[in-house]
């Protein structure tokens, strides 16, 4: 019988094993991250199921079922520094809950094979998130990704190696995605959409592109009290008017623009700023929308610049592309909210999760969102009513009997692909 009371009851555990008072340290490869992985470990001993890590140091537990399709439940335990209770570890606890109650109901030999993960290092330690989804995606770049360090210079390859994790076979974990029969994931919010709308639970349509820059506006530096008003090329009146309109054809296209760091030169309280450095980031779940957003972006730097006698130059930070996930599924995920709560929306994630690279690999995929209170995340703030918690455990469960039925019917149906 599903318990989401359990859930609940071992995310608190979790809380007190890994987290201060500043928030939780799960951070991938290092103490409090083997401890949460370890309790993950003992509430599986019980089970019949075989645990593993893959080539890529991803944590498998896996139920045979009678076929050997699989339905993935997934999630990640590592946060960031001073991060949420919740963060990622809610996907893993829930997911081990339905765990449970498909053994329970199909006396250990559910109709197909059931396996839940915890993805290795999705916030991204050493700067690339979604490592260990990304390298089963077949995404990964191992030789890029060796350099990478943290903030105290370990690098990637160093931290593998200390686990028995070998980055240069980091894809093999790909093999997994042969018998992929979909992906589902709850995770909470991040946001403020649902708490706006009073909704405890929300169906995830899919995750946004992204377009990430960094900027650099060179004008010229000149003394602060020689040099009149309008005779300034000042890179910082070119940041700022660029601020205050890419908040216009923001809400004009839909999507996101943040602009995230801001560096100027000389950098002193008596010189008009000569060069200002900045990041942009954008997103938005159309292709096209994102498009627009960068291309108004640099025809508006472009004005500004001129208009103030400064140039700029542009060098990219990253860029992915929109990740919808499976029409059929999404459905199925309505349906499921809908069976426990009277109503629910469908939205798009502004953040990055493992399920977008799932659903790059070709793995049918949905998600399923939770209320955030006041949107908070990667914050020691974080948190979600108790209540919406244990109804997102019953929601992931009704789901994963949505999916259960489906991954049969569509492996079943001769010729049917269930690729969209």
């Amino acid at each position: 019988m599903l318990d989401p009371q359990r859930t609940l009851a071992e995310l608190k555990a979790l809380r007190a094993r890994t987290a201060d008072e500043h928030g939780a340290q799960r951070v991938a490869y290092t103490v409090p991250w083997h401890a949460a992985r370890a309790f993950l470990r003992e509430q599986l001993v019980d089970l019949p199921v075989s645990v593993e890590l893959d080539p890529a140091g991803n944590l498998w537990a896996t139920l045979p079922g009678e076929s050997e399709q699989e339905l993935w439940i997934g999630g990640h335990l590592d946060s960031v520094p001073n991060g949420g209770w919740l963060d990622g570890c809610l996907n893993v606890f829930a997911g081990l809950e339905v765990l449970r109650r498909v053994i329970g109901e199909y006396g250990g030999r559910p109709p197909v094979t059931v396996r839940l993960v915890d993805w290795a290092d999705e916030e991204g330690r050493f700067g690339h998130s979604l490592y260990g989804s990304s390298a089963l995606s077949g995404h990964l770049d191992p030789e890029g990704a060796a350099s990478l360090t943290d903030r105290d210079g370990v690098t990637m390859r160093e931290a593998l190696q200390a686990e028995g994790i070998h980055l240069g076979r980091a894809l093999e974990a790909g093999q997994a995605r042969q018998r992929a029969g979909a992906y589902i994931e709850l995770h909470i919010e991040q946001g403020p959409v649902l708490e706006h709308h009073g909704l405890p639970l929300g169906v995830v349509l899919g995750t946004c592109g992204v377009e990430r820059h960094r900027i650099t506006v060179t004008g010229r530096a000149a003394h602060a009290g020689s040099t009149p008003m309008n005779a300034r090329q000042d890179a910082l009146l070119v940041l700022g008017r660029l601020s205050q309109a890419l908040y216009t054809w923001t809400a004009t296209h839909g999507g996101v623009s943040t602009i995230g760091s801001v560096i100027t030169a000389p950098g002193i309280a008596t010189s008009v700023v000569g060069q200002c450095e900045f990041t942009l980031d954008q997103r938005h779940l159309d292709p096209a929308g994102l498009a627009t957003l960068w291309a108004e972006a640099q025809r508006n730097l472009a004005r500004f610049c001129k208009e103030g006698g400064c140039t700029f130059a542009v060098s990219d930070l990253f860029r992915i592309e929109p990740v919808p996930f499976h029409p059929e599924l999404i459905d199925l995920c309505e349906q499921a909210i809908l069976e426990i709560t009277p109503s629910t929306m469908r939205l798009p994630s502004g953040p990055l999760h493992d399920a977008a690279e799932v659903a790059r690999a070709g793995v049918p995929t949905v998600m399923l969102f939770v209320q955030s209170l006041g949107g908070l995340s990667h914050n020691a703030a974080e948190d979600t009513r108790e209540a919406d918690l244990m109804l997102s455990v019953r929601a992931l469960d009704r789901l994963a009997d949505q999916a259960l039925a489906w991954i049969e019917a569509q492996f079943s149906a001769p010729g049917r692909n269930p690729m969209p």
